[in-house]
């Protein structure tokens, strides 16, 4: 009788296979973000890593599986960074957080795109999504109360998406010279100066 399939989360890996997990969840998310979640395939991962089908399939039962790895990765950092703004012992700044923002989806936006654009069947994986920015919109609703400005359900969506959007262009197009600087002006003035 085979042992049921467990997640790498689930598992206690040595050293070795900790490395060759990471190498697999790096190789896949280079491919997400070069031939977007749906077009992407398992060969494709492998021959990224460098590695055998084997030793893919030893990790993980398809690129599914991987998807919700990164996803989960994706949600712990963004669920950090919602505690950190709401920590006054963090006391970030909205440009502090706009940076941190943006390297989560530096690291992380192929598997945001693929909750954005709908790619994903995954129930698990969704939920990932949906509670990553729900704390983070928690987090800002809470920023924006303590500051004495708006922090309705539309004001709090309409920072979301200058987020959200104001990311994915940057990391899509380099050249187009968006900056946490330059966003972080917007939301000091536009969402915190209404105050």
């Amino acid at each position: 009788m085979t042992e049921a399939y467990k997640s790498p989360e689930e598992r206690d890996l040595r050293a070795q296979g900790r490395r060759t997990l990471r190498r697999l969840t790096a190789a896949a998310a280079t491919v997400f973000a070069d031939r977007g979640y749906h077009a992407a395939r398992v060969d494709d991962i492998v021959r990224a890593a460098r590695t055998s089908h084997g030793t893919f399939y030893l990790y993980f039962q398809s690129k599914e599986d991987v998807l919700r790895e990164l996803a989960g990765e994706c949600a712990a950092e963004y669920g950090q960074l919602a505690a950190d703004l709401t920590d006054p012992a963090q006391a970030l700044t909205v440009t502090e957080g706009v940076e941190r923002f943006f390297g989560v989806y530096d690291r992380h936006g192929a598997v945001i795109r693929a909750w954005m654009e709908r790619h994903v069947t995954d129930r698990e994986t969704n939920r990932h999504g949906r509670d990553a920015f729900m704390q983070i919109a928690a987090a800002l609703g809470d920023r924006l109360r303590d500051a004495g400005a708006p922090h309705d359900p539309v004001t709090i969506g309409a920072l979301m998406a200058l987020l959200e959007r104001s990311a994915y262009y940057r990391a899509s197009r380099p050249g187009i010279g968006i900056d946490a600087g330059s966003v972080a002006a917007v939301v000091e003035r536009g969402f915190f100066g209404a105050a």
